[in-house]
């Protein structure tokens, strides 16, 4: 077992302490002794296992919920009922165990998919152990294991790093190989570009990653460089296993979604309501299984019927199954999945299902920078060289913001013949520079330092000085865009410039003078020196300056004020500035031409690279950023529309970060920023009560230099005060946060794959306004969502009022359990998921988000339904009273078929039919030729209601699809958004109808469901009787919409 991270802080002792504290000797490192003796007290070098929930448990946890326990019991009962009944009557056929069989299929299918879910969830962790590196260069007694297996290593040993290696633990930096060492760590703390790292210990102990210059951290990459490091932390005491830490943290604490705990109250609701009806449905008919003589006031002499108790428990939990909408959970997956293909078409892929509605209540995106908000591709945006006079400059603005050379140009760019300073230019950015540009896919990515990547784009779009050749390279370009293998991009303008001059020496980049540069063979055979670097320092140590006309002059103390005059103004813009200059005197390295050369010593030596600096022709300045994308202007724009309020949290530095969210428009040019942007660690430092004050303020916010955990907090803050966070992020460093958040989203192109497996959704063209559309999306789905739900919780009202009925009048049960879960799952299901499909509103994005505890039914809404179900209940139940009681209706004949009517009363007290005197019915036809007769007359109100029943359940089936018409809107009439905006929904309806007629005229299907075909007179009759269901809600909606109306006057006045 791996011991606690230790306190020492490696990264603020100097390389002497390190060594002490580590008991190791740089050049001999641990022995075998000592590496087995650590390894007990520190443990393996990796991420441990988190153990995974057996299938069991994430079984138990589907069952979990209101709705499906209700649903559990009463597939229960139903069991047991069915099974009674078939010990009862000798049977044990299929049909009895119809309802129990589909309710349990609903319940594993359901099952099946959380449980498939809930097993991808964790996957990020895995692709955290992915990011570790698997060997390393060691020294071990004396000698350097080449590839020792990275799970090896301890704390103490000493570790060799190159170029291209994956970093295999926390580590201090004991000496340089290389003059200079540069370290991608972007994926673990946000940061644009390489780092440049190096022995000097830090002096502050409590420093941020990004401060720790003097180490190197598990998971990233050397991009530049080799050194000596000593082993600081291993497995979980990385800074990428206190992030797996913070993401196995984050996926305990995730919560329900918005829709699932509404979903939740509404089952608990339910349940009550189940409970009470079903007791009072009991209760009402006690008399008819319970009966007592009275003597002297007081009841004797009980009667207790078993079978009738049994009869009116039955009809209890019918009410059971009329009342739960089992087909919801099946509606709202299938409407959720559409959302998601709606979504990929729009480059939001969701991984989640239930976060497409999550997305619907945002109210914060807290985004990331680098990446996201911006293209994580360095880019020049801006340059100057001096004009004809020192007093005047030249500034050239440049467009584009990839490393596709085609991308943008130079904003009115006349200069296609080159002055001599714009050649001197392009010659450094050019040759100076040991980057390239490759195509993987779309994207163009670099290879090297990405400045210098961005440099070699900027020479592209400068072009060359003679025309001839620059239209050869131009057709070339073009000629390169039709080869199979487009992976290498062809640079023809860089390549020109390498080719006519022929670099011969190297000065690496360092520290203290700030610059690099190259010694190159001019066409006329005389050697130049080219170099690039801080501005300050060219500056300094330039005695000249080169004019647009290609003059040489001294450079005096005015123009050296205009040059740092004009680096102010492009650094307050965000921009990283880089000097060029060149030198032609070149004294003893003026015929320098390979090692050999008596001067190459000068050369081993970095220290003489500031002296042979000296004296250099300053040409110009180039101005380079991550550039923000172009539509996130517009995209910030739509969530200040909206309602919905944005944080970008990143690791870059400060000014950076104010300058590119200015840009965007997430502050004004002119606004405040002292409440608006921090420090992250400045922030964390602040008591509760003012981070909340900070937090609450309305507007865009900034917090940089932000580790995981800042970012995970600051996520957990803002869901405390009840806020729906979406967080976006491409890194490492972002993972925990977006587990943490309701709707974690990653980035697909450029996004590692631990972003991607913690998140909820990706971006696939790592779009900051694919969001916004997401959000849109999310909007929409949870309107059309609110539809199908009122209308499948308003249809089963309709059912509960007709069971109700039906005991209250203590009549013959007109609906049994199996057809009422037919109408619930298969006659609802299709107009349900088909209103999943209704148009979006136009102004869905001008309407602030929706409270996550918005009810699905307010007051007005529930009278209206309750209005319809009261008719659907009394239509249903009215039909088959009807059928028993009446010769016709509403001219229509109902005793054509020959059956025998009875009283209202004789229907009301049916259970007393034994001890009718002379009671007799006569045999009926129904549809098919067939007879129907009776050998016992009281059977006429059980085996004899099939035609009745029918009745019934086709009126049911009719007014629940009419109904479906006014779901189209919650407040619109038909006539204003007609049926034909969703033409869906026709279809849908259409196929509701013909799996009723299956049901109706399949012979094996009839008698399954207990009914019989029906006639073109009885279905006239059906018709007739559902119709009224749309008039009821158009006068319902007109009474809203005037109510509405009136109150918002009111409110205006």
């Amino acid at each position: 077992m791996a011991m606690e991270e230790r306190s020492f802080p490696a990264w603020s002792c100097s390389v002497e302490q390190c060594l002490k504290e580590y008991n190791v000797k740089l050049e001999k490192g641990l022995s075998s002794y000592e590496v087995e003796k650590r390894r007990e007290r520190y443990g393996w070098n990796e991420l441990q296992k988190e153990k995974r929930k057996p299938l069991w448990r994430l079984v138990l946890e589907q069952i979990d919920d209101m709705l499906v326990k209700i649903l559990l019991v009463a597939a229960f009962i139903s069991f047991v009922l069915a099974y009674l009944q078939g010990q009862e009557d000798g049977e044990t056929g299929f049909e009895a165990y119809v309802e129990p069989f589909v309710i349990v299929m609903i319940l594993v299918l359901n099952a099946i998919v959380g449980v498939w879910q809930e097993s991808n969830a964790e996957k990020a962790l895995e692709a955290l152990k992915e990011m570790q590196s698997e060997s390393a260069k060691v020294l071990r007694d004396g000698y350097y294991v080449p590839d020792l297996p990275a799970r090896e290593l301890v704390p103490g040993d000493i570790v060799e790093l190159r170029v291209g290696d994956k970093v295999p633990a926390d580590m201090r930096i004991a000496a340089l190989k290389t003059t200079t060492l540069r370290v991608e760590q972007s994926s673990l703390t946000g940061e644009a570009i390489p780092v440049l790292k190096g022995p000097t210990p830090v002096s502050v102990v409590d420093c941020d990653l990004q401060a720790k210059e003097c180490m190197v951290f598990a998971g990233t990459t050397v991009v530049n460089g080799s050194c000596i490091c000593i082993v600081v932390n291993t497995g979980m005491c990385t800074e990428i296993g206190k992030i797996q830490k913070q993401i196995h943290e984050a996926s305990l604490e995730e919560n329900d979604t918005p829709l699932k705990k509404k979903l939740d109250e509404f089952g608990g609701r339910l349940t009550t309501a189940i409970g009470l009806v079903c007791l009072v449905v009991w209760m009402i008919n006690y008399k008819h299984f319970l009966a007592w003589d009275l003597q002297n006031g007081w009841p004797t002499n009980f009667h207790f019927s078993f079978e009738k108790c049994t009869y009116y428990f039955k009809i209890a939990v019918a009410l059971a199954v009329a009342a739960i909408p089992e087909g919801l959970p099946a509606v709202i997956t299938t409407c959720l999945a559409l959302g998601t293909r709606k979504m990929a078409q729009k480059n939001a892929i969701v991984r989640k299902l239930p976060s497409v509605e999550t997305l619907g209540c945002t109210t914060v995106i807290c985004s990331d920078k680098t990446g996201t908000l911006t293209t994580n591709q360095m880019s020049v945006t801006e340059f100057f060289t001096l004009g004809g006079k020192m007093t005047a400059s030249r500034v050239f603005r440049v467009e584009g913001t990839t490393y596709n050379p085609k991308d943008g140009g130079i904003v009115d760019w006349t200069c296609y013949n080159m002055d001599a300073s714009l050649q001197a230019m392009a010659e450094i950015c050019a040759v100076c520079n040991d980057s390239g540009i490759f195509c993987n896919g779309p994207l163009f990515r670099a290879t090297g330092l990405p400045t210098e990547a961005a440099l070699k784009v900027l020479v592209e779009k400068m072009g060359v000085p003679d025309p001839k050749l620059r239209n050869r390279i131009r057709n070339a370009q073009l000629a390169a865009d039709y080869l199979i293998d487009r992976s290498t991009v062809k640079l023809g303008c860089c390549e020109w410039w390498t080719k006519r001059s022929k670099r011969i020496a190297t000065l690496e980049f360092d520290r203290i003078r700030k610059s690099m540069s190259v010694i190159v063979r001019e066409p006329d055979g005389h050697n130049r020196l080219l170099v690039k670097g801080a501005v300050e320092n060219l500056v300094e140590r330039s005695s000249h300056v080169q004019l647009a006309d290609g003059s040489i002059v001294s450079i005096d103390e005015s123009c050296r004020q205009l040059l740092l005059l004009r680096l102010i103004e492009m650094s307050s813009k965000g921009l990283r500035c880089l000097g060029l200059a060149y030198k032609d005197d070149l004294g003893e390295f003026s015929d320098y031409h390979s090692e050999s050369h008596p001067a190459h010593r000068k050369l081993l030596d970095p220290a003489n690279y500031f002296t042979i600096e000296s004296n250099l022709i300053f040409v110009g300045v180039v101005g380079l950023r991550d550039p923000p994308r172009d539509e996130v202007h517009k995209a910030i724009e739509d969530c200040r529309e909206a309602g919905i309020k944005v944080l970008v949290i990143t690791g870059d530095n400060k000014s950076t970060a104010e300058a590119v969210c200015r840009e965007i428009g997430l502050f004004s040019g002119s606004e405040d920023l002292r409440r608006k942007s921090f420090i992250s660690k400045e922030f964390m430092s602040l008591n509760s009560a003012q981070q909340i004050e900070i937090l609450t303020k309305p507007g865009g916010m900034l917090f940089s230099r932000a580790e995981p955990k800042h970012k995970q907090e600051i996520v957990r803050m803002l869901k405390e005060r009840g806020e729906v966070v979406a967080m976006t992020g491409d890194g490492v460093n972002d993972a925990p946060a977006l587990k943490s958040a309701d709707i974690g989203i990653a980035m697909g192109i450029t996004g590692t794959e631990v972003a991607k497996e913690a998140s909820d959704m990706v971006l696939a063209d790592d779009n900051f306004s694919t969001i916004v559309s997401a959000v849109a999306e999310g909007r929409s789905i949870y309107n059309n969502m609110k539809a199908f739900i009122r209308y499948m919780i308003s249809s089963n009202i309709g059912e509960v009022i007709s069971i109700f009925l039906t005991a209250a009048l203590g009549i013959p049960e007109c609906l049994i359990p199996v057809q009422l879960l037919w109408v619930n799952l298969v006659t609802d299901g299709p107009p349900a998921t088909a209103l999943g499909f209704n148009p979006a509103d136009v102004d869905i994005m001008r309407k602030p988000p929706r409270k996550s505890n918005d009810a699905l039914i307010n007051s007005w809404v529930l009278f209206r339904y309750m209005v319809i179900g009261s008719y659907v209940g009394i239509a249903t139940v009215g039909i088959f009273v009807l059928w028993y009681t009446q010769g016709s209706f509403l001219g229509i004949n109902l005793v054509s078929d020959g059956h025998t009517l009875v009283t209202l009363s004789q229907l009301r007290n049916w259970g007393e039919c034994p001890s009718w005197s002379n009671f007799t019915v006569s045999p009926f036809k129904i549809t098919g030729g067939h007879v129907m007769s009776f050998s016992n007359p009281c059977d006429y109100f059980s085996d004899g209601k099939v035609k009745a029943m029918t009745l019934s359940l086709s009126v049911l089936v009719a007014i629940e699809l009419l109904n479906s018409l006014n779901a189209l809107s919650e407040d619109n009439s038909l006539v204003r958004i007609p049926p034909w905006r969703n033409p869906w929904l026709l279809v849908a309806m259409s196929v509701s109808f013909g799996l009723h007629f299956l049901i109706l005229y399949v012979p094996f299907l009839a008698d399954v469901f207990g009914i019989v075909p029906m006639s073109l007179k009885e279905w006239s009759l059906v018709i007739l009787v559902s119709l009224p269901v749309v008039l009821i809600d158009e006068i319902l909606k007109l009474v809203g919409r005037s109510w509405k109306g009136t109150s918002h006057k009111n409110k205006k006045e």
